[in-house]
Protein backbone atom coordinates (compact mmCIF):
# COMPACT_ATOMS: atom_id res chain seq x y z
CA UNK A 1 0.00 0.00 0.00
CA UNK A 2 2.78 2.89 0.70
CA UNK A 3 4.63 1.61 -2.43
CA UNK A 4 1.40 2.14 -4.61
CA UNK A 5 0.86 5.50 -2.29
CA UNK A 6 4.59 6.56 -3.65
CA UNK A 7 4.22 5.84 -6.97
CA UNK A 8 0.46 8.14 -7.29
CA UNK A 9 2.52 11.01 -4.97
CA UNK A 10 5.18 10.80 -7.92
CA UNK A 11 2.10 11.06 -10.35
CA UNK A 12 0.77 13.55 -9.22
CA UNK A 13 3.89 15.80 -7.47
CA UNK A 14 4.62 17.51 -11.02
CA UNK A 15 0.63 18.24 -12.08
CA UNK A 16 -0.03 19.64 -8.42
CA UNK A 17 2.80 22.13 -9.33
CA UNK A 18 2.33 22.75 -12.93
CA UNK A 19 -1.04 23.54 -11.48
CA UNK A 20 -0.06 26.19 -9.39
CA UNK A 21 2.37 27.83 -11.64
CA UNK A 22 -0.08 28.20 -14.55
CA UNK A 23 -2.99 28.96 -12.31
CA UNK A 24 -1.55 31.74 -10.57
CA UNK A 25 0.40 33.17 -13.79
CA UNK A 26 -2.42 33.60 -15.22
CA UNK A 27 -3.28 36.45 -13.18
CA UNK A 28 0.20 38.17 -13.46
CA UNK A 29 -0.19 37.49 -17.18
CA UNK A 30 -3.62 39.60 -17.17
CA UNK A 31 -1.83 42.33 -15.16
CA UNK A 32 0.75 42.78 -18.14
CA UNK A 33 -1.46 42.31 -20.77
CA UNK A 34 -3.21 45.66 -19.33
CA UNK A 35 -0.29 47.10 -18.27
CA UNK A 36 1.09 46.78 -21.82
CA UNK A 37 -2.26 48.83 -22.86
CA UNK A 38 -2.24 51.26 -20.55
CA UNK A 39 1.64 52.23 -21.74
CA UNK A 40 0.51 51.71 -25.39
CA UNK A 41 -1.91 54.51 -24.92
CA UNK A 42 -0.38 57.31 -22.81
CA UNK A 43 2.22 59.42 -23.39
CA UNK A 44 5.33 56.57 -23.33
CA UNK A 45 4.13 54.86 -26.44
CA UNK A 46 6.71 56.36 -28.30
CA UNK A 47 9.56 55.09 -25.88
CA UNK A 48 7.67 51.82 -25.64
CA UNK A 49 7.63 50.91 -29.39
CA UNK A 50 11.40 52.67 -29.82
CA UNK A 51 12.18 50.24 -27.10
CA UNK A 52 10.78 47.05 -28.71
CA UNK A 53 12.60 47.64 -31.88
CA UNK A 54 15.85 48.82 -30.04
CA UNK A 55 18.52 46.52 -31.70
CA UNK A 56 20.59 44.09 -29.70
CA UNK A 57 23.27 42.36 -31.02
CA UNK A 58 24.94 39.34 -29.99
CA UNK A 59 28.00 37.48 -30.66
CA UNK A 60 31.61 38.21 -31.44
CA UNK A 61 33.86 38.90 -34.52
CA UNK A 62 32.18 37.71 -37.84
CA UNK A 63 29.53 35.74 -36.06
CA UNK A 64 27.28 38.46 -35.31
CA UNK A 65 23.60 38.14 -34.70
CA UNK A 66 21.05 41.04 -34.14
CA UNK A 67 17.42 41.79 -34.36
CA UNK A 68 15.20 44.36 -32.58
CA UNK A 69 14.23 43.61 -28.57
CA UNK A 70 10.74 42.05 -29.70
CA UNK A 71 12.39 39.81 -32.11
CA UNK A 72 14.87 38.43 -29.47
CA UNK A 73 11.69 37.90 -27.27
CA UNK A 74 9.50 36.52 -29.90
CA UNK A 75 12.27 34.01 -31.32
CA UNK A 76 14.79 33.72 -28.68
CA UNK A 77 13.49 34.11 -25.25
CA UNK A 78 9.87 32.02 -26.59
CA UNK A 79 12.54 29.14 -27.73
CA UNK A 80 12.49 28.57 -23.43
CA UNK A 81 8.64 28.94 -23.25
CA UNK A 82 8.17 26.35 -25.94
CA UNK A 83 11.02 24.28 -24.57
CA UNK A 84 8.91 24.21 -21.26
CA UNK A 85 5.75 23.31 -23.31
CA UNK A 86 7.90 20.28 -24.73
CA UNK A 87 8.66 18.96 -21.25
CA UNK A 88 4.98 19.16 -20.35
CA UNK A 89 3.91 17.54 -23.58
CA UNK A 90 6.60 14.49 -23.10
CA UNK A 91 5.31 14.44 -19.03
CA UNK A 92 1.95 13.95 -19.89
CA UNK A 93 2.43 11.45 -22.08
CA UNK A 94 4.84 9.37 -19.76
CA UNK A 95 2.89 10.14 -16.63
CA UNK A 96 0.11 12.29 -17.17
CA UNK A 97 -3.57 12.46 -18.08
CA UNK A 98 -2.36 11.02 -21.99
CA UNK A 99 -0.33 8.10 -20.73
CA UNK A 100 -2.76 5.53 -21.61
CA UNK A 101 -5.09 5.45 -24.87
CA UNK A 102 -8.30 5.38 -22.77
CA UNK A 103 -6.76 8.52 -20.72
CA UNK A 104 -6.11 10.61 -23.49
CA UNK A 105 -9.14 10.12 -25.75
CA UNK A 106 -11.45 12.08 -24.29
CA UNK A 107 -8.47 15.61 -24.10
CA UNK A 108 -7.27 14.81 -27.76
CA UNK A 109 -10.50 14.26 -29.50
CA UNK A 110 -11.81 18.07 -27.30
CA UNK A 111 -8.15 19.25 -29.05
CA UNK A 112 -9.19 18.58 -32.06
CA UNK A 113 -12.83 19.91 -31.76
CA UNK A 114 -11.44 22.76 -30.21
CA UNK A 115 -8.86 23.43 -32.51
CA UNK A 116 -10.69 22.71 -36.41
CA UNK A 117 -14.17 24.26 -35.59
CA UNK A 118 -12.73 27.79 -34.56
CA UNK A 119 -10.28 27.24 -37.78
CA UNK A 120 -13.40 26.80 -39.91
CA UNK A 121 -15.41 29.60 -38.55
CA UNK A 122 -12.44 32.05 -39.07
CA UNK A 123 -11.78 30.63 -42.26
CA UNK A 124 -15.53 30.89 -43.47
CA UNK A 125 -15.79 34.51 -42.28
CA UNK A 126 -13.12 35.54 -44.11
CA UNK A 127 -12.72 33.56 -47.00
CA UNK A 128 -11.26 35.37 -50.00
CA UNK A 129 -9.73 37.99 -47.89
CA UNK A 130 -6.20 38.87 -47.41
CA UNK A 131 -6.77 38.32 -43.82
CA UNK A 132 -7.27 34.21 -44.41
CA UNK A 133 -3.82 33.59 -43.56
CA UNK A 134 -4.83 34.28 -40.09
CA UNK A 135 -7.37 30.67 -39.63
CA UNK A 136 -4.55 29.40 -37.06
CA UNK A 137 -5.37 32.27 -34.46
CA UNK A 138 -8.51 31.15 -32.69
CA UNK A 139 -7.13 27.74 -32.26
CA UNK A 140 -5.24 27.92 -29.53
CA UNK A 141 -6.02 27.67 -25.39
CA UNK A 142 -3.80 29.88 -23.19
CA UNK A 143 -3.07 27.33 -20.28
CA UNK A 144 -2.54 29.94 -17.72
CA UNK A 145 -5.43 32.07 -18.36
CA UNK A 146 -7.96 29.02 -18.34
CA UNK A 147 -6.58 27.51 -15.43
CA UNK A 148 -6.65 30.62 -13.24
CA UNK A 149 -9.84 31.58 -14.17
CA UNK A 150 -11.02 28.45 -13.15
CA UNK A 151 -9.20 28.60 -9.84
CA UNK A 152 -10.94 32.17 -8.78
CA UNK A 153 -14.68 31.38 -10.59
CA UNK A 154 -14.76 27.40 -9.83
CA UNK A 155 -14.08 26.36 -6.98
CA UNK A 156 -16.98 23.32 -6.99
CA UNK A 157 -15.54 21.83 -9.99
CA UNK A 158 -14.34 18.07 -9.93
CA UNK A 159 -10.86 17.94 -10.14
CA UNK A 160 -11.16 15.43 -12.99
CA UNK A 161 -12.42 18.76 -14.95
CA UNK A 162 -8.95 20.49 -14.27
CA UNK A 163 -7.19 18.07 -15.04
CA UNK A 164 -9.44 17.29 -18.15
CA UNK A 165 -8.51 20.88 -19.16
CA UNK A 166 -4.97 21.01 -18.59
CA UNK A 167 -4.68 18.03 -20.89
CA UNK A 168 -6.40 19.60 -23.72
CA UNK A 169 -4.85 23.25 -23.22
CA UNK A 170 -1.23 20.57 -23.59
CA UNK A 171 -2.39 19.25 -26.31
CA UNK A 172 -3.87 21.97 -27.82
CA UNK A 173 -0.03 23.47 -27.67
CA UNK A 174 1.24 20.52 -29.40
CA UNK A 175 -1.53 21.24 -32.29
CA UNK A 176 -0.70 25.02 -32.56
CA UNK A 177 3.05 24.11 -32.82
CA UNK A 178 2.10 21.76 -35.68
CA UNK A 179 0.40 24.33 -37.35
CA UNK A 180 2.93 26.80 -36.73
CA UNK A 181 6.03 24.26 -37.88
CA UNK A 182 3.87 23.46 -41.40
CA UNK A 183 2.14 26.63 -41.97
CA UNK A 184 3.64 29.98 -40.41
CA UNK A 185 7.11 29.57 -42.19
CA UNK A 186 8.87 31.37 -44.69
CA UNK A 187 11.03 30.20 -47.65
CA UNK A 188 13.24 27.24 -46.65
CA UNK A 189 16.82 26.73 -46.91
CA UNK A 190 17.70 23.15 -47.42
CA UNK A 191 21.10 22.91 -46.42
CA UNK A 192 20.34 25.21 -42.72
CA UNK A 193 16.82 22.88 -42.13
CA UNK A 194 19.12 20.02 -42.61
CA UNK A 195 21.89 20.88 -39.98
CA UNK A 196 18.90 21.94 -37.71
CA UNK A 197 17.36 18.47 -37.85
CA UNK A 198 20.98 16.79 -37.57
CA UNK A 199 21.28 18.73 -34.47
CA UNK A 200 18.02 17.76 -33.21
CA UNK A 201 18.38 14.08 -34.10
CA UNK A 202 21.47 14.47 -32.00
CA UNK A 203 19.96 15.34 -28.80
CA UNK A 204 17.22 12.24 -29.53
CA UNK A 205 19.88 9.73 -29.45
CA UNK A 206 21.29 11.32 -26.14
CA UNK A 207 17.65 11.00 -24.86
CA UNK A 208 17.52 7.71 -26.09
CA UNK A 209 21.01 6.32 -24.34
CA UNK A 210 19.24 8.01 -20.81
CA UNK A 211 22.60 10.80 -21.01
CA UNK A 212 22.20 13.60 -18.04
CA UNK A 213 24.78 15.60 -19.68
CA UNK A 214 22.89 18.97 -19.79
CA UNK A 215 25.55 20.75 -21.54
CA UNK A 216 25.49 18.71 -24.55
CA UNK A 217 21.29 19.08 -25.25
CA UNK A 218 22.22 22.97 -24.12
CA UNK A 219 24.88 23.31 -27.41
CA UNK A 220 22.83 21.18 -29.70
CA UNK A 221 19.50 23.22 -29.05
CA UNK A 222 21.54 26.53 -29.82
CA UNK A 223 22.86 24.87 -33.37
CA UNK A 224 18.86 23.62 -34.01
CA UNK A 225 18.19 27.48 -32.95
CA UNK A 226 19.99 29.01 -34.77
CA UNK A 227 20.02 26.72 -37.71
CA UNK A 228 15.94 26.74 -37.97
CA UNK A 229 16.25 30.56 -37.80
CA UNK A 230 18.18 30.62 -40.76
CA UNK A 231 16.43 27.97 -42.69
CA UNK A 232 12.89 30.24 -42.11
CA UNK A 233 11.50 27.37 -39.99
CA UNK A 234 10.84 29.68 -36.40
CA UNK A 235 13.06 28.87 -34.34
CA UNK A 236 10.42 28.42 -31.33
CA UNK A 237 10.01 24.68 -33.30
CA UNK A 238 13.44 23.81 -31.95
CA UNK A 239 12.82 24.24 -28.28
CA UNK A 240 9.53 22.34 -28.37
CA UNK A 241 11.98 19.32 -29.98
CA UNK A 242 14.37 19.79 -27.65
CA UNK A 243 12.33 19.31 -24.94
CA UNK A 244 10.89 16.39 -26.54
CA UNK A 245 14.27 14.57 -26.59
CA UNK A 246 15.09 15.22 -22.70
CA UNK A 247 15.29 11.71 -21.24
CA UNK A 248 12.48 10.52 -18.44
CA UNK A 249 12.70 7.94 -16.23
CA UNK A 250 10.18 5.10 -14.81
CA UNK A 251 10.44 7.15 -11.22
CA UNK A 252 9.99 11.02 -12.76
CA UNK A 253 11.00 12.52 -9.76
CA UNK A 254 14.57 10.65 -10.57
CA UNK A 255 14.10 11.89 -14.26
CA UNK A 256 15.99 14.42 -15.95
CA UNK A 257 12.46 15.76 -17.56
CA UNK A 258 10.73 16.33 -14.19
CA UNK A 259 13.79 17.95 -12.95
CA UNK A 260 14.18 20.43 -15.46
CA UNK A 261 10.63 21.29 -15.61
CA UNK A 262 10.38 21.76 -11.97
CA UNK A 263 13.08 24.20 -13.12
CA UNK A 264 11.97 25.89 -15.36
CA UNK A 265 8.38 26.44 -15.10
CA UNK A 266 8.40 29.28 -12.61
CA UNK A 267 10.62 31.05 -15.05
CA UNK A 268 8.01 30.71 -17.77
CA UNK A 269 5.09 31.27 -15.62
CA UNK A 270 6.18 34.37 -13.51
CA UNK A 271 9.42 35.65 -16.23
CA UNK A 272 8.99 34.64 -19.93
CA UNK A 273 5.34 34.96 -20.47
CA UNK A 274 4.51 38.71 -18.88
CA UNK A 275 7.35 39.63 -20.85
CA UNK A 276 5.78 38.33 -23.66
CA UNK A 277 2.63 40.17 -22.83
CA UNK A 278 3.99 43.48 -21.80
CA UNK A 279 5.91 43.67 -25.55
CA UNK A 280 2.87 42.00 -27.69
CA UNK A 281 -0.28 43.43 -25.91
CA UNK A 282 0.96 47.44 -26.11
CA UNK A 283 -1.92 48.23 -29.25
CA UNK A 284 -2.32 51.68 -29.45
CA UNK A 285 -6.51 51.59 -29.38
CA UNK A 286 -8.59 53.73 -32.29
CA UNK A 287 -11.05 53.81 -34.04
CA UNK A 288 -9.01 52.81 -37.09
CA UNK A 289 -7.97 49.84 -35.20
CA UNK A 290 -11.02 49.13 -33.13
CA UNK A 291 -13.26 47.99 -36.68
CA UNK A 292 -15.29 45.35 -35.27
CA UNK A 293 -16.94 45.03 -38.56
CA UNK A 294 -13.56 43.89 -39.48
CA UNK A 295 -13.37 40.14 -40.86
CA UNK A 296 -10.26 39.37 -38.58
CA UNK A 297 -12.02 40.54 -35.87
CA UNK A 298 -15.27 38.52 -36.78
CA UNK A 299 -13.47 35.63 -37.20
CA UNK A 300 -11.56 36.10 -34.13
CA UNK A 301 -14.43 36.21 -31.97
CA UNK A 302 -16.22 33.66 -33.71
CA UNK A 303 -13.37 31.35 -33.49
CA UNK A 304 -12.73 31.48 -29.85
CA UNK A 305 -16.14 32.62 -28.30
CA UNK A 306 -18.24 30.50 -30.44
CA UNK A 307 -16.36 27.68 -32.20
CA UNK A 308 -14.12 26.83 -28.93
CA UNK A 309 -17.05 25.40 -26.63
CA UNK A 310 -18.98 24.25 -29.58
CA UNK A 311 -15.84 22.11 -30.90
CA UNK A 312 -14.91 21.35 -27.26
CA UNK A 313 -18.34 19.84 -25.96
CA UNK A 314 -19.55 18.76 -29.59
CA UNK A 315 -16.18 16.44 -29.46
CA UNK A 316 -17.14 15.12 -25.80
CA UNK A 317 -20.38 14.29 -26.28
CA UNK A 318 -19.80 12.28 -29.36
CA UNK A 319 -16.74 10.58 -27.69
CA UNK A 320 -18.79 9.84 -24.78
CA UNK A 321 -21.29 8.67 -26.87
CA UNK A 322 -19.96 6.31 -29.31
CA UNK A 323 -17.65 5.11 -26.63
CA UNK A 324 -20.12 5.00 -23.33
CA UNK A 325 -17.37 7.04 -21.78
CA UNK A 326 -18.06 9.87 -18.59
CA UNK A 327 -18.14 13.06 -18.55
CA UNK A 328 -14.21 14.12 -17.02
CA UNK A 329 -14.47 14.18 -13.35
CA UNK A 330 -18.22 12.87 -13.59
CA UNK A 331 -19.26 16.63 -14.41
CA UNK A 332 -22.49 18.11 -15.31
CA UNK A 333 -22.96 18.84 -19.15
CA UNK A 334 -23.51 22.64 -18.16
CA UNK A 335 -19.99 22.17 -16.55
CA UNK A 336 -18.22 20.80 -19.34
CA UNK A 337 -19.81 23.77 -21.42
CA UNK A 338 -18.29 26.25 -18.86
CA UNK A 339 -14.71 24.31 -19.56
CA UNK A 340 -15.15 24.66 -23.08
CA UNK A 341 -15.46 28.67 -22.84
CA UNK A 342 -12.81 29.17 -20.87
CA UNK A 343 -11.05 27.39 -23.44
CA UNK A 344 -12.03 30.09 -25.83
CA UNK A 345 -9.20 31.92 -23.96
CA UNK A 346 -6.45 31.78 -26.44
CA UNK A 347 -4.29 34.49 -24.99
CA UNK A 348 -0.40 33.56 -25.43
CA UNK A 349 -0.50 31.31 -28.53
CA UNK A 350 -3.26 33.00 -30.52
CA UNK A 351 -1.25 36.21 -30.20
CA UNK A 352 2.35 34.28 -31.27
CA UNK A 353 0.43 32.72 -34.45
CA UNK A 354 -0.98 36.20 -35.02
CA UNK A 355 2.75 37.77 -35.38
CA UNK A 356 3.43 35.35 -37.76
CA UNK A 357 0.28 35.28 -39.70
CA UNK A 358 -0.25 39.02 -39.75
CA UNK A 359 2.85 41.44 -41.62
CA UNK A 360 1.26 44.26 -41.74
CA UNK A 361 1.41 46.29 -38.55
CA UNK A 362 -2.58 47.22 -38.60
CA UNK A 363 -3.77 44.43 -39.28
CA UNK A 364 -1.35 42.52 -36.62
CA UNK A 365 -2.77 45.42 -34.13
CA UNK A 366 -6.62 44.61 -34.80
CA UNK A 367 -5.56 40.76 -34.06
CA UNK A 368 -4.47 41.57 -31.12
CA UNK A 369 -7.03 43.82 -29.89
CA UNK A 370 -9.49 41.22 -31.05
CA UNK A 371 -7.94 38.14 -29.18
CA UNK A 372 -7.92 40.46 -26.34
CA UNK A 373 -11.30 41.15 -26.19
CA UNK A 374 -12.46 37.31 -27.43
CA UNK A 375 -10.03 35.65 -24.38
CA UNK A 376 -11.77 38.23 -21.68
CA UNK A 377 -15.71 37.82 -23.19
CA UNK A 378 -14.78 33.87 -23.44
CA UNK A 379 -13.71 34.28 -19.53
CA UNK A 380 -16.87 36.20 -18.36
CA UNK A 381 -18.87 33.93 -20.74
CA UNK A 382 -16.76 30.62 -18.69
CA UNK A 383 -17.23 32.59 -15.33
CA UNK A 384 -20.68 33.66 -15.41
CA UNK A 385 -21.52 29.51 -16.38
CA UNK A 386 -19.86 28.66 -13.44
CA UNK A 387 -21.38 30.36 -11.01
CA UNK A 388 -24.93 30.05 -12.57
CA UNK A 389 -24.76 26.24 -12.12
CA UNK A 390 -23.17 26.35 -8.94
CA UNK A 391 -26.52 28.82 -7.86
CA UNK A 392 -29.09 26.58 -9.22
CA UNK A 393 -27.72 23.16 -8.26
CA UNK A 394 -26.39 22.22 -11.37
CA UNK A 395 -24.12 20.49 -9.92
CA UNK A 396 -25.48 17.22 -8.65
CA UNK A 397 -25.22 15.78 -5.82
CA UNK A 398 -23.26 13.19 -7.13
CA UNK A 399 -20.86 15.87 -8.74
CA UNK A 400 -20.99 17.42 -4.90
CA UNK A 401 -19.39 14.46 -3.37
CA UNK A 402 -16.52 13.84 -6.28
CA UNK A 403 -15.25 17.07 -6.30
CA UNK A 404 -11.91 17.07 -4.24
CA UNK A 405 -12.00 21.12 -4.17
CA UNK A 406 -8.09 21.12 -5.32
CA UNK A 407 -9.09 24.49 -7.04
CA UNK A 408 -8.71 26.38 -3.01
CA UNK A 409 -6.77 23.90 -1.20
CA UNK A 410 -4.56 22.14 -3.66
CA UNK A 411 -3.41 19.60 -1.28
CA UNK A 412 -1.57 16.76 -2.69
CA UNK A 413 -3.48 13.98 -0.17
CA UNK A 414 -7.00 14.87 -2.25
CA UNK A 415 -4.86 14.01 -5.78
CA UNK A 416 -3.89 11.52 -4.37
CA UNK A 417 -7.42 9.93 -3.62
CA UNK A 418 -8.55 10.80 -6.95
CA UNK A 419 -5.65 9.19 -8.93
CA UNK A 420 -6.28 5.98 -6.78
CA UNK A 421 -9.78 5.87 -7.69
CA UNK A 422 -9.50 6.53 -11.52
CA UNK A 423 -7.05 3.98 -11.61
CA UNK A 424 -10.24 1.55 -10.78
Amino acid sequence: MKETIKSMQGLAEPFLAFLRWEASSGVILLACAILALIVANSPLSESYEHLLHYPIAIGAGEYVLEMGLLHWINDGLMAVFFFVIGLEIKREFLYGELRTYSAMLLPVGAALGGMLVPAIFYAAINYGQPTFGGWGIPMATDIAFALGIMTIAARQAPLGLVVFLTALAIVDDLGAIVVIALFYNTDLTVSALFLGLAAVAAAFVLGRFRVRFLPAYIALGLVAWLAFLQAGIHPTIAGVLLGLSIPAAADPEASLLHKLEHALEPWSAYAIMPIFALANAGVAISLATLDMTSPIFLGILAGLCLGKPIGIFGAVFVLCKVFRLQLPGNATKSQLAATGMLGGIGFTMSIFIASLAFTDSAMLDLAKISILSASILSGLLGTAFFKLQACFGGAGEKNKKNSKRVLTEMELPSIIIFVGCDSD
